[in-house]
């Protein structure tokens, strides 16, 4: 995004608009932080302004500044479309190809409102007007915090955007141990905490709060803890009975692939999710060092995202997919050993 681009938008956005802002679908800290915090600054603008997300978010961030007036598009189709179709300006945050929006693609797409892309992930779809991307970023919350930045605009940094904008940092980075949390991403931090951000509070709310039944899935996913040393990979399966039984609820497998990733040794950690309902196995990689799960997930998955953290999918059954990870790993023999 150059400086004629910010020169734009800054006009664009000196007169009231009716804006949208849209997360990809299953929302996570990112998603929801990012555009809960751009929601806020834009508001202070006189901006008629909403976040409307493709379907439900974890209830670990339903305590965010102005969470109760997102749209969700799963379950409020008619008002959600109206106002995209009414949109001048559409934000798009955390994703960086409208299929990350689920049944809103053709939506987005069809739109004549102007598009602002917001995003850290690799390799972008070309849909929008302005694009900010930047995959060195830790985070779009990050990227948020530069945007305003840009324009001008730092001194709108209250407590309410900061909240919003340090709980996506905080869950993006790993609570600051990836290897995306730079210098400058502490800056970035510090200056949140002194506009108003409560750090452990932030904390307490997103990581401190868990049901008996979250545990006890979490006990699960752990006895199904399997490792392949000769690949120096683990992986995690959950089935749909093992989540029903437990009550699962959106958000409960959150950093659970990590607990895989933190074995000694291991370079490639995965995690398989059976979802009856969409028909797919919802796949979550991670991995140490240079080796790319973002790779792997584009060419075996449908997926993509970082280097170190990635997403994808599979049609087939639980049982099948994991059959067929097993059964690529010696093609990244080599870079596994390298790790």
């Amino acid at each position: 995004m150059n400086t004629q681009d910010i020169e734009e938008i800054k006009v664009l956005l000196a007169t009231p608009k009716k804006i949208a802002i849209i997360p990809h679908r299953n929302p996570d800290g990112d998603a929801m932080g990012s555009t809960l915090g751009l929601l806020n600054y834009l508001l202070q603008l006189n901006h008629d302004a909403k976040v409307i997300a493709p379907n439900d978010f974890p209830d670990f961030l339903k305590w965010l500044p102005k969470v109760e007036t997102v749209g969700i598009h799963e379950t409020e189709t008619e008002a959600s479309e109206a106002f995209i179709n009414n949109a001048d300006v559409i934000f798009t945050l955390d994703f960086n190809a409208l299929h990350r929006t689920g049944n809103m693609e053709t939506i987005l797409a069809q739109s004549k409102a102007l598009k602002i892309m917001i995003d850290h992930h690799q390799q972008p779809d070309d849909f929008a007007k302005y694009m900010f991307s930047d995959v060195s970023m830790s985070s779009t919350c990050e990227m948020v915090y530069h945007f305003l930045d840009k324009l001008d605009a730092l001194d709108k940094v209250n407590a309410e955007i900061a909240t919003c904008l340090y709980v996506g940092i905080m869950t993006d980075t790993g609570s600051f141990r990836f290897r995306s949390t730079t210098s400058t991403t502490h800056r970035i931090i510090a200056n949140l905490i002194d506009k108003g951000a409560d750090n452990t509070l932030i904390h307490n709310n997103v990581y401190d709060t868990n049901s008996y039944n979250r545990l006890q899935l979490l006990g699960c996913a752990l006895s199904n803890l399997k490792v392949l040393p000769e690949h120096k990979t683990a992986y995690i399966t959950l089935s749909q009975q093992e989540l029903r039984d437990l009550d699962y609820k959106k958000g409960d497998t959150e950093g659970f692939v990590n607990y895989a990733l933190s074995l000694d040794k291991t370079v490639l950690a995965a995690i398989f999710i059976e979802d009856k309902k969409q028909g797919i196995i919802k796949i979550s990689l991670r991995s140490k060092g240079g080796f790319s799960v973002n790779e792997m997930s584009r060419a075996h998955f449908e997926g993509g995202g970082h280097t170190n953290a990635a997403g994808g999918k599979s049609d087939t059954s639980l049982e099948s997919t994991v059959e067929k990870f097993i059964s690529i790993l010696p093609s990244y023999s080599k870079a596994l050993n390298n790790e």
